[in-house]
């Protein structure tokens, strides 16, 4: 048989084996045997192997030996050690050649398939299964969707969802991956007319209200100030719930999750007026009346985030917090590393507030920029980009050195993004704001099945730009474009992640909040961070 799996098994005492070998010849797999390590580099060398079964404890070249000869030949060829010997030096040494499984003499035949199986099959075994337990949970999840009637049910049925799609992502089942897709359109059409229903009561305070922007730091950053434990609060931007789950991995070696809890982002999910919430812990109408001086509309000149230290300060007065926080915000490499260099120096702080840019700066450049077009093309690459920048960050290596120093670590974001990708036609005058998944202005001219419109926006707790501006917030995956120039804005702009509208993907995101583990040795630590 061509597909047929070929097997490599060394052992000095062959000829004691020839029951498993025939166990799984019977299995269709081809065997073939060495009885030392110097003929099975030889063979290994010239023929093409699945797998290689070797024996720790030989004359000669010892099983340890060989396993270092073949891994400089072939390195890519799983090696299961088998030895009498449970001595920890022997396993140690073994793993760190990176064998594929480690097994004690004398094993069964049921032993040599299960860990053939494991090494060989998984990923075909794990995908049916994957699949086989997705069409299961199919008909649950659409009934859920259907029965949904508060925030909470709609936040557990997202995490349901991407769960779900991070499963399904290696299983190369087109089929369920388009159901799933199908089934997220759906869940995004329902949760866009929940909130449009309950939104404006929502956000005045309503007894069954979700946990919104400008409640978080109060709620989830103060209780663990008050116990006098020092607090890296960490602001990804754009940071979605599934990139989270994406970097959790990795995090999770320095840090234990003590609580990763949901909240919904205000509308707009916007920047300007979502972290702003954060940081003052107050409404963007609050935050015009109270602070005029910090707070712009969409049309206004000038930068719109760049009072949020300020925000911050006010917040933590009115909470009589007896504490100097130190704020900083990254846009750049540059930054990245140069605020990474100098972490030490706040190693005392009760609070480090730390804004970091990298992953809106992804979806923007997306827009604008070809190759990122292609390397994020759809959520799995976004989250593996996500993660692959994550992973060589300046961030990383501040996260790693508030573990070395005790820091908690509080981690959330602003909003999250959603995919867009139908447009839908928006008229508007020269004083209507830009962003693709909301409008504000006056005169706007839209198609209302695509849209929650607000004619007031002081109804839920936004500025207005003159008397009879109002809000338009896009739902699903629709973006806003102009009518004059549409198509030159539906080339743009379709398949690019946007945020500001009504999304599972822009409103439901995490905050999660870590302890660090036991104390790494400061050896672990980058120099460069440690001088």
């Amino acid at each position: 048989m061509s597909n047929q799996i070929k097997i490599l098994w060394v052992d000095d005492e062959i000829e004691l084996l020839k029951p498993h070998i025939l166990f799984l010849e019977k299995k269709k797999y081809s065997v073939q045997t060495a009885s030392n390590g110097m003929d099975a580099i030889e063979l290994f060398k010239n023929e093409n192997f699945d797998i290689v079964f070797l024996d720790e404890n030989m004359p000669g070249l010892s099983g340890l030996e060989t396993l270092s000869e073949m891994k400089e030949i072939k390195s890519q060829v799983p090696m299961i050690m088998i030895t009498k010997s449970e001595e920890e030096y022997i396993m140690d040494e073994a793993i760190g050649s990176k064998i594929a499984d480690y097994l004690i003499k004398p094993v069964n035949p049921n032993q040599i398939l299960l860990s053939l199986k494991k090494n060989l099959d998984t990923s075909r075994l794990v995908s049916e299964k994957t699949s086989l337990d997705y069409q299961k949970e199919f008909r649950n999840i659409s009934m859920e969707l259907n029965n949904a009637r508060t925030h909470q049910e709609w936040a557990e049925i997202y995490k349901k969802m991407v769960f779900w799609e991070m499963q399904l992502e290696d299983t190369k089942d087109a089929n369920l991956l388009e159901i799933l897709a199908s089934q997220k359109v759906e869940a995004n059409n329902l949760f866009g007319r929940f909130v449009e229903k309950n939104y404006e009561n929502w956000i005045n305070d309503d007894d069954d209200a979700p946990l919104f922007s400008h409640q978080l730091f109060k709620e989830c950053v103060i209780p663990e100030l008050k116990k006098n434990q020092k607090v890296l609060f960490l602001v990804i931007d754009n940071l979605r719930y599934d990139q989270w789950k994406a970097l959790e991995q990795t995090i999770t070696e320095y840090y234990k999750i003590d609580q990763e809890k949901m909240y919904y982002s205000i509308l707009p999910t916007a920047t300007q007026y979502a972290r702003n919430a954060i940081f003052s812990g107050l409404t963007p109408l609050e935050m015009e009346k109270q602070y005029p001086q910090y707070w712009k509309n969409d049309v206004d000149e000038g930068g719109k985030n760049l009072f949020e230290e300020e925000f911050l300060l006010g917040q933590i007065s009115r909470n009589r917090l007896d504490i100097t926080p130190k704020y900083i915000k990254i846009t750049s490499l540059k930054d990245g590393k140069k605020f990474a260099v100098h972490f030490k120096s706040h190693r005392e702080k009760k609070l480090v507030a730390l804004v970091y840019n990298f992953v809106d700066m992804i979806s923007h450049a997306k827009t604008e920029m070809d190759v990122i077009k292609e390397l994020a093309n759809d959520d799995k690459a976004y989250r593996s980009l996500t993660k692959s920048w994550f992973i060589n960050s300046p961030l990383f290596d501040i996260i790693k050195q508030a573990h070395y120093y005790d820091f908690k670590l509080i981690l959330t974001t602003d909003h999250g993004t959603i995919n867009c990708k139908n447009p839908s036609q928006v008229i508007g005058d020269k004083q209507t704001s830009h962003n693709l998944r909301y409008k504000t202005g006056r005169s706007l001219t839209y198609e209302e099945k695509d849209v929650y419109v607000v004619k007031d926006p002081k109804k839920i707790q936004l500025p207005a730009i003159n008397i009879s501006s109002s809000f338009i917030f896009a739902k699903n995956d629709f973006f806003l474009a102009y009518a004059n120039n549409f198509n030159h804005y539906v080339g743009l702009f379709r398949n690019t992640y946007q945020h500001g509208g009504i999304s599972l993907e822009e409103m439901i995101v995490p905050i999660v909040t870590l302890s660090p583990r036991k104390q790494v040795k400061l050896s672990q630590i980058p120099q460069i961070y440690t001088e």
